[in-house]
């Protein structure tokens, strides 16, 4: 548990994240053959932050699985995998702090994913995945000076999955997970057209075989 806390203190230095509410409006690409069964999300471990507003496991636990379900059941492959997420640690920048810290909210999570046909994890070890608060003009400043709780907590779940996601796309291209990286992509339009031709105005008549004679008009 404790052994976390130095690492939260690390990723607040780091760069915003990409937003992932704003990611959702874009096309939906397969994950090959990923289609979402169960998300399990857990919080038995979970360590706040330093200059942290206070969140519940069970506050926790209701956003991530929200984002999790708002993003992964867009996904209609031909198999179901499951997602087991477990909220290690978090921070939620609070209003009041000097402006020169520069405060960014950051939630760490562990990923492991089941494959539901094979009854077994595709990643012997969970992953661990962080996400930063995405940039805009509201969290400039820090984001505990304009967002409430409950929408700091709602944009770092979103990040998260989206980070999630990036995540297992990168294990089906390099390492075969979701069918591997031609699973789920469309057919490529086949080229054969079965309709019948006519001859075209360009057609040339082709001389009789040798031997055969040519036939002739009839005679008036």
């Amino acid at each position: 548990m404790f052994r976390l806390i130095p690492a939260i203190g690390l990723i607040l230095g780091l760069a915003a994240c990409a937003n992932g509410q704003a990611n959702l409006e874009k096309p939906v690409q397969p994950i090959g053959s990923f289609k979402l069964g169960h998300a399990a999300v857990v919080a038995p471990n979970l360590t706040k932050g330093p200059v942290s507003r206070e969140a519940s496991a069970e506050e926790w636990i209701a956003s991530v699985d929200s984002a999790l379900e708002e993003r992964f059941r867009r996904y209609e492959g031909d198999n179901f995998y499951h997602l087991g997420v477990s909220v290690e640690g978090y921070v939620l920048a609070q209003p009041g702090v000097p402006l020169v810290l520069s405060p960014k909210s950051a939630l760490i999570v562990r990923v492991t994913v089941w494959d539901d046909a094979a009854q077994a994890k595709l990643n012997a070890e969970p992953e661990e995945i962080t996400a930063m608060e995405s940039f805009s003009a509201e969290t400039t400043l820090g984001s505990g000076l304009t967002q409430s709780k409950e929408e700091q907590m709602r944009n770092l779940s979103a990040n998260i999955a989206l980070q999630i996601e990036k995540w297992m796309r990168r294990k089906q291209m390099n390492d075969g997970w979701f069918g591997g990286r031609d699973a789920g992509k469309p057919l490529a339009a086949q080229a054969v057209d079965d309709k019948p031709r006519g001859p075209g105005p360009e057609t040339v008549a082709q001389p009789a075989p040798s031997g055969v004679a040519e036939p002739t008009a009839p005679r008036g």
